[in-house]
């Protein structure tokens, strides 16, 4: 099956060797110049990654990241020219699945996004998502240890539901709460770490040591992919 890619970036000359160089390799490539044009494919099409460039001209690459549709569900790499680190670390943070600086050797690139597309990191919509004992089932707004339903609020499993969306990698409490915005943020402004305690509660062996939903000091939580 052929996989699709949506690649956003301004430099045209780049783009087209990008898009050239993974034609080769049996990708399907989608450019778009622009972060308004790139947000609208995306709301349009089905892809199976997005290749983003952080520096477009007109709305930033983490905007256009924080931007995504929800539904869109698919592996995001970033690519920069930036020299500045604090990049990667937000990207990584917001929950982008790699990052490449520019200039970058196109068989890099190639070896990145092989790795991204396996990983299959963002579940579908609907899709049950099993990690070890536990299963997060966003069609009856379930999650279960061992078969057993667990007893959490509908913003506890919308938050739960997220973290296992992008499993194994790390979402900023600020990530968290722009995923959630359509819900009522209210309930997440004292901390979302009152939520995270209850869900450890209802989904750990033991909360006070966590296995399962992690935290990781100064960057935020990750819910590991691989569990007892």
């Amino acid at each position: 099956m052929t996989s699709r890619i949506l690649l956003i970036d301004d430099d045209s000359r780049l783009a087209d060797m990008i898009g050239e160089y993974l034609r080769d390799f049996g990708y399907e490539v989608t450019i778009e110049g622009s972060g308004t044009e790139g947000l609208e494919r995306l709301r349009i099409g089905r892809f199976d990654a997005l290749i983003l460039d952080l520096a477009l001209p007109d709305i930033d690459g983490l905007e256009v990241f924080r931007s995504i549709p929800n539904e869109a569900a698919l592996p995001v790499m970033m690519l920069t020219a930036r020299g500045d680190p604090l990049d990667r670390i937000l990207g990584l943070e917001m929950g982008a699945d790699d990052y490449l600086p520019k200039p970058f050797e196109p068989r890099e690139l190639l070896a990145r996004l092989k790795s991204i597309t396996r990983r299959g990191s963002r579940s579908q919509p609907g899709q049950i998502a099993v990690f070890g004992r536990l299963e997060v089932d966003p069609e009856a707004m379930e999650v279960r240890l061992d078969g057993e339903r667990c007893d959490l609020t509908s913003h506890q499993f919308q938050l739960l539901s997220t973290l296992a969306s992008g499993a194994g990698r790390v979402m900023s409490r600020d990530y968290l709460m722009h995923r959630l915005r359509g819900n009522d943020l209210d309930a997440f402004d004292r901390s979302i770490d009152v939520h995270v305690s209850r869900i450890r509660a209802a989904i750990e062996d033991d909360p006070k040591h966590p296995k399962r939903l992690i935290t990781v000091r100064g960057a935020g939580y990750l819910l590991a992919r691989t569990q007892d």
